[in-house]
């Protein structure tokens, strides 16, 4: 895993290459090393392990989008911003199948970040209005939908926030009345 800093370091020695190629003559060899110094500056901006992982979750290949992810060792060191909140993003992903909790810290901290793409933080956010309605937090699951909403420009979600909407008007109010009624059984026995 390389570094963010040592890839623009190779850019940049790959242009001065390029310019020295341009110097001497070798017009041919300064374009093509110029291309090929925007091959790093690419991969500055878009991670191959992360791009990897991407490519993997098409396939629905968790285990394989899980294995390039856990190639990044020190994701604050070798990623970019946007980019350490796509890593959080597709780790979010993964674990919503398994684990709620730790998937709701990872799109927390992937909406915090930000994401480069709207249907992405649109799709996070869904996911964490999914969490908040389980954990039986409306209000909070109403206004992540809605933001949702806002950001899928495209439709891409349509579908799942109209049943995400569908399912929050089907949720019963709350288990436990409170206030002076109480249950039958204590109003028998008090009269």
């Amino acid at each position: 895993m390389y570094n963010k800093i040592i890839k623009l370091v190779t850019a940049a020695g790959i242009i001065a290459f390029a310019v020295y190629q341009f110097i001497e003559g070798n017009i041919g060899n300064g374009i093509m090393f110029i291309l090929l110094s925007l091959i790093f500056v690419f991969l500055y901006f878009k991670n191959e392990f992360i791009l990897l992982a991407f490519l993997r979750l098409r396939k629905q290949d968790f285990e394989g989008a899980k294995k390039w992810l856990d190639k990044i060792k020190n994701p604050e060191a070798a990623l970019v911003t946007k980019q350490q909140g796509y890593y959080n993003y597709l780790h979010g992903l993964m674990v919503s199948q398994t684990n709620i909790n730790e998937a709701e810290k990872y799109f927390k901290k992937a909406v915090s970040l930000g994401l480069s793409m709207d249907h992405d933080m649109a799709m996070a956010k869904l996911n964490l209005s999914g969490i908040a309605f389980s954990k039986r937090r409306k209000i909070e699951a109403e206004k992540l939908l809605a933001e949702a909403q806002k950001l899928d420009k495209q439709g891409m979600l349509t579908d799942q926030i109209k049943m995400m909407k569908e399912n929050m008007k089907r949720a019963v109010g709350p288990n436990q009345h409170f206030g002076a009624g109480g249950s039958i059984r204590a109003q028998k026995r008090r009269g």
